[in-house]
């Protein structure tokens, strides 16, 4: 599996341009290596957008779903450092996917990004994953890498900047990631979900991300 580990955190959200150069200093010199260095993660990556909303986002991986649960990334979320809660604070239209990967396929990880955003209907969700398990093969998409699908869990994936009791209508929201060698790879892979006329209704949104930069727990000693 070019994904390693079971599981998959997902986060994204815009900022505003005055907090912009503050925020990624904190993801790139705090926030990502304190996650990482997390029991049970295992890599991060780090994306800005090329075209799509909001504007940056982020990928974790972890040893197994049950670690976006688990008692030591609890303690982590319930103890902020203050440039955590500064930033955050800040945060505007975060999307933030507690996931299980239930789909990778292909060899490595590319520089470019493409994520379809799919609404799975009430009861058919195991149709919708055989559907979507026929469309998942890089080896027929020039450019691809390796497709992968990430399943929310609707009860874990809130937002924590909103209302922890707020109806989130997206929280069990699914998503496609196409890694590709280049952004100008991902249009054509991305309507084999988002032009597929099964899928078409079911599409919440599509973008296209560059890679920043990426971090695993080897490189941080852990």
């Amino acid at each position: 599996m070019p994904i390693a580990g079971k599981g998959m955190l997902l986060t994204s959200m815009n900022i505003d341009a005055e907090h912009e150069v503050e925020f990624n200093r904190w993801y790139d010199r705090e926030h990502l290596e304190e996650r990482v260095a997390i029991e049970g993660f295992l890599e991060a990556r780090r994306y800005v957008a090329h075209d799509g909303n909001p504007k940056y986002l982020s990928l974790y991986s972890t040893e197994t779903f049950e670690v976006l649960d688990s008692p030591a990334y609890r303690a982590a979320l319930a103890n902020q450092t203050a440039w955590s809660m500064t930033n955050i604070a800040r945060f505007k239209n975060m999307i933030r996917a507690v996931a299980r990967i239930t789909v990778s396929r292909g060899t490595g990880r590319g520089s470019a990004l493409g994520i379809v955003r799919l609404r799975p209907p009430s009861g058919g969700e195991d149709k919708l994953r055989v559907a979507l398990d026929e469309q998942l093969d890089p080896a027929q998409l020039d450019g691809i890498i390796s497709v992968h699908l990430i399943e929310s869990d609707p009860a874990l994936s809130k937002p924590i900047t909103d209302d922890p009791s707020a109806s989130d209508p997206g929280a069990g929201d699914w998503f496609v990631l196409i890694d590709a060698t280049d952004v100008g790879a991902l249009p054509a892979a991305m309507l084999h979900f988002s032009g597929n006329i099964a899928l078409k209704p079911l599409t919440i949104s599509s973008s296209t991300y560059r890679l920043m930069w990426d971090l695993a727990k080897s490189d941080i000693g852990g």
